[in-house]
């Protein structure tokens, strides 16, 4: 078999595109496949026939052959279109405007599902731009083919881009456990924008939607979302009593500093830490902790009482459990316990929600953790859309194939 049709055969050209020439390189340790076109030439957007124009000679990274790095060359037609003007006509082997194919670019997307930007610029010798171009169209393919969907619990919440409290929303879909989108920011403004432009008939199918006591997100739940139920998450409600307890530790650590006892040094994690989770020793470290730090003892079972009233099944019951539990705080006579109290009547029916449908922000709060990950095997990120990318890429759920990559290898 002839090279030209050896490589018409791996690449999948067919007619009107025929292998012209193969030109071996090496000392450059590269093959070049150059590609014409000859015959009819069509509209890539309507597919009707059309006169020639010109041409443009473009070329695109291939997948080596053996150990040759190779690309394809081609001087590729444009038409003119009575409809659409001058446009150029499409190729099998690649999307519009990429320079790399179809089959190049899903090898670099495989590759960036188990690894990090650098390591798959260094292997596969691209810039840091070219890696960014091809997870960009990727994640704007699996949006575009994403088809719409209506999910009935959805999960709000933030987290951080970069240092100095800037942030972006995270948007989830808490039964596929998938990203639906990444907002610019957390305030009203990004969450409004979002929900204004999905229908009304799919808001109104949401039944529950998660989030923690931030104000931007309970708005726009108020004003989007009418017939969502919020649930105010049991992992941000765990988190403001976490950080009362503490609180009152640092306090009490003060205080027992200017007396020279040094008992709760280094016990921070220990009094937010659930004992269900310790070993015996912590445990009894704990119980005497308890017995001598007084304040932060009883802070802390305040907060474990707290984490047992997550497993009521009736409403009725649960507001009961929740008041008596906010009273017994509000008469514990520490400050952070009681502004907890306050926090918890404030925001009850939200809880209360919580509590019966059993709607928590679990699987955001997941995707937070993956997202650090992300963000850490980057080396973090200073371009927002590009985080907003690599979050869509890795949890959203999309298909990021290039749509030719499964016919353009076949004869």
């Amino acid at each position: 078999m002839r090279d030209r049709d050896l490589y018409s055969k791996i690449l999948g050209i067919s007619a009107p595109w025929h292998v012209t020439d193969v030109i071996l390189d090496m000392p450059a340790g590269k093959v070049e496949v150059v590609v014409a076109h000859r015959g009819e030439a069509c509209c890539p957007k309507c597919g009707k026939p059309c006169p020639g124009y010109d041409t443009r000679r473009r070329r695109w990274r291939h997948l080596d052959t053996c150990q040759f790095e190779t690309h394809l060359v081609a001087e590729v037609p444009r038409v003119s279109c009575e409809e659409h003007g001058v446009v150029q006509v499409s190729v099998p082997w690649a999307d519009g405007g990429s320079r790399f194919t179809a089959l190049f670019e899903s090898l670099v997307i495989d590759w960036l599902k188990e690894a990090s930007f650098s390591a798959v610029a260094r292997r596969l010798d691209l810039s840091w731009d070219e890696v960014d171009g091809i997870m960009s169209r990727a994640v704007e393919r699996g949006l575009a083919k994403r088809e719409e969907s209506a999910p009935t619990r959805i999960g709000l919440d933030e987290t951080s881009f970069q240092k100095r409290h800037e942030y972006v929303t995270v948007v989830t879909d808490l039964d596929e456990s998938r990203v639906l989108a990444v907002l610019d920011g957390r305030d009203r403004d990004a969450v409004d924008a979002y929900f204004s432009a999905i229908p009304a008939s799919r808001r109104d199918l949401v039944e529950a939607v998660a989030m923690d006591m931030w104000r931007a997100y309970m708005n726009a739940a108020a004003t989007w979302l009418p017939k969502a139920k919020v649930c105010y998450d049991r992992f941000h409600v765990a988190r403001h009593l976490g950080e009362a307890v503490n609180t009152v530790r640092k306090q009490e650590h003060r205080s027992l500093l200017e007396e020279g006892d040094r008992t709760l040094t280094g016990t921070k994690y220990l009094w937010l830490e659930s004992p269900r989770r310790m070993g015996r020793e912590r445990r009894k470290l704990l119980s005497l902790l308890r017995d001598a730090c007084v304040r932060t003892g009883r802070a802390w079972a305040l907060k474990e009482m707290a984490s047992r009233l997550w497993s009521y099944t009736s409403k009725g019951w649960a507001r009961k459990g929740w008041m008596a539990w906010a009273a017994l705080a509000s008469r514990s006579k520490l400050a952070p316990m009681v502004k907890a109290a306050a926090m918890v009547r404030k925001h009850l029916e939200g809880i209360l929600n919580a509590v019966v449908l059993r709607t928590t922000n679990a699987a955001a709060e997941s995707m937070n953790a993956r997202i650090k990950r992300i963000k850490a095997m980057a080396c973090g990120y200073r371009n927002r859309d590009r985080f907003r990318n690599a979050i869509l890429f890795h949890l959203g759920g999309l298909d990021l194939y290039p749509s030719v990559a499964s016919t353009h290898t076949k004869a």
